[in-house]
C-alpha cells in the first residue's frame, strides 16, 4: 500500500535511519506477480514515493523475500528452477541487495514424503545455484555498489498469518537450524561461493511468534533460549523472524536482544491504516449532521465489504465460520485480508470522498479525541496535523516506530 510505504519512509526520515522494504516472489517477479510489478517496476514505484517524501533512494535497502521456485512449484524442478534463476537475475539487476534464497518447496516431480520438509541437501544445492546467478549479475550490473547480502532458511509461519486456531507455536529446533547453516555452507563452498558465504547474514527461523484471525502468540524468551544462543558461534549472522506482527514492544525488544534481529512486519501496517480509516469514517458520520445537504458520505466500510464479498478469492479460505463471523473477520481480523482490496477503484473513490469531506468540514477536536485519542494528543502537541491523510499515516507510523525503537534505529533510543 502506498500509504504504508510513505509512512515507513517518513518514519525513517524522522529517525535519520535506513529502511528495509521487501517484496516476495509472488508479489513481484519477472512476470509481474500479483501486483503486476517486475522488480524494476517495484524499485521505481518506491522511488517515486521516496522522492515525494524527500527520502534518499540510496538509504533504502530493497529486499527480495522467498526468492526461489515457489511461484512455479507446480512445474517440474527443471522448469521451476529455470524460472527461479530468471527471478533472482531480475531482482539483482533491479538493485535489490538483500536476497532471501528460499528453495524449500517441493516442485512437481520432486520425490519424497510431502508431509516432511524437502531434504536440506536439495534445498541448499538449489539455493547455491541461485546465489551464483545473483553474484554473476551483481558483478555485471552493479559492481560499483556494495555486494548483496543473503538470507537462508525458511519460515514456519504461514505468510500472512495462520489460517486456523492453534494452541501453541513450535520454536525451530536448534539442531535443525544448525544443520541448515552447515549444509548450506558446504554447498556454497563446493560451488566456489566462499565470498558470497561471508555475506550470508541471516537465517530464517521460527522463534515462536505468530498471529491468526483473533489470536497473537507472544514471544517467550525462555522457549527460544537454546535457539537464541546457538547463533553466537557464527560471526556476522543473526536470525530473521517473520510474522512478528502484533507483538508487544517489549516482545520486539526481547527478540532483538536474543539475536532475532531482522523483524518482518506486514499485515499490522495495513491493519493500522484500516483502523485509521474506520475511525475517520466514524468522525465523518458524527460531523455530517452539522453540514446538512453539503455532500454525500463516503460509506467506506460498506464499500469495502461490498468489494470483498464480490471477489472472495483473497479471504474466503482464511475466514471460516458462518456469514456473521465472516463479515466480522472481513473488517477486524488480524490477518487483514482487506489489504488486497484497497487498489479497487470503488475504494479509492470512497477514501478520496472521506478525506475531502473531512477537509471541507474540519475535524472538531472533541470528536477527534473521541475516536482517535492518541492522534488527538499528538495534534495538540503539534506532532501531527489534523488533516485526515496525515492522521491515517500517523497511525501507521505508531507501529513502525515501535520497530524502529526495538531495533535501536530510533532517534530516542540508543542502538542495541
Amino acid at each position: 500500500h502506498p500509504a504504508v510505504i510513505e509512512a515507513s519512509l517518513k518514519q525513517a526520515k524522522s529517525d535519520d535511519s535506513m529502511v528495509l522494504i521487501e517484496s516476495t516472489s509472488n508479489q513481484v517477479n519477472q512476470d509481474g506477480g500479483y501486483t503486476g510489478m517486475t522488480p524494476r517496476d517495484f524499485v521505481s514505484y518506491v522511488g517515486q514515493i521516496a522522492e515525494t517524501v524527500g527520502y534518499p533512494l540510496n538509504r533504502i535497502l530493497f529486499g527480495g523475500d522467498h526468492l526461489g521456485p515457489n511461484p512455479w512449484s507446480s512445474q517440474s524442478a527443471e522448469e521451476a528452477m529455470a524460472n527461479a534463476r530468471k527471478l533472482v537475475q531480475h531482482y539483482a539487476e533491479a538493485g535489490f541487495q538483500k536476497i532471501h534464497l528460499d528453495a524449500s518447496m517441493y516442485c512437481a516431480d520432486d520425490v519424497g514424503d510431502r508431509a516432511k520438509p524437502l531434504p536440506d541437501e536439495v534445498v541448499a544445492t538449489r539455493a547455491a545455484e541461485l546465489c551464483g546467478v545473483v553474484e554473476k549479475t551483481w558483478k555485471t550490473s552493479h559492481r560499483s555498489t556494495p555486494p548483496p547480502v543473503y538470507i537462508i532458511g525458511t519460515e514456519v509461519p504461514v505468510p500472512g498469518g495462520a489460517q486456523e486456531a492453534e494452541d501453541h507455536v513450535e520454536v525451530t529446533a536448534t539442531a535443525d537450524a544448525l544443520r541448515t547453516i552447515e549444509v548450506t555452507r558446504d554447498r556454497f563452498l563446493r560451488s566456489g561461493l566462499e565470498d558470497a558465504w561471508s555475506r550470508v547474514c541471516g537465517l530464517v527461523v521460527q522463534p515462536g511468534v505468530e498471529f491468526g484471525d483473533d489470536q497473537v502468540f507472544d514471544y517467550q524468551p525462555d522457549a527460544a533460549a537454546q535457539l537464541s544462543a546457538a547463533i553466537a558461534p557464527y560471526p556476522g549472522m543473526v536470525y530473521e523472524a517473520h510474522s512478528t506482527d502484533y507483538q508487544t514492544e517489549e516482545g520486539l525488544e526481547n527478540l532483538v536482544r536474543d539475536h532475532f534481529c531482522i523483524l518482518k512486519v506486514g499485515p499490522w501496517l495495513t491493519y493500522a491504516y484500516r483502523e485509521a480509516l474506520f475511525a475517520l469514517e466514524a468522525i465523518e458520520r458524527e460531523v455530517a449532521p452539522l453540514h446538512p445537504g453539503s455532500t454525500e458520505l463516503s460509506c467506506l466500510s460498506e464499500a469495502l465489504d461490498t468489494v470483498m464479498e464480490a471477489d472472495p478469492q483473497f479471504w474466503k479460505k482464511y475466514y471460516p465460520g458462518d456469514a456473521g463471523e465472516q463479515a466480522f473477520k472481513r473488517k477486524y481480523s488480524y490477518s487483514d485480508r482487506s489489504r488486497y482490496y484497497w487498489p479497487d477503484a470503488r475504494l479509492q473513490e470512497a477514501c478520496s470522498r472521506l478525506f475531502a469531506n473531512l477537509r471541507s468540514w474540519g475535524i472538531p477536536p472533541s470528536v477527534l479525541s473521541q475516536f482517535m485519542p492518541v492522534k488527538y494528543r499528538q495534534v495538540r502537541e503539534g506532532l501531527v496535523t489534523a488533516d485526515p491523510a496525515d492522521l491515517a499515516l500517523a497511525r501507521v507510523r505508531d507501529v513502525i516506530a515501535m520497530y524502529a525503537r526495538a531495533c535501536g534505529m530510533a532517534k530516542d533510543r540508543p542502538a542495541c
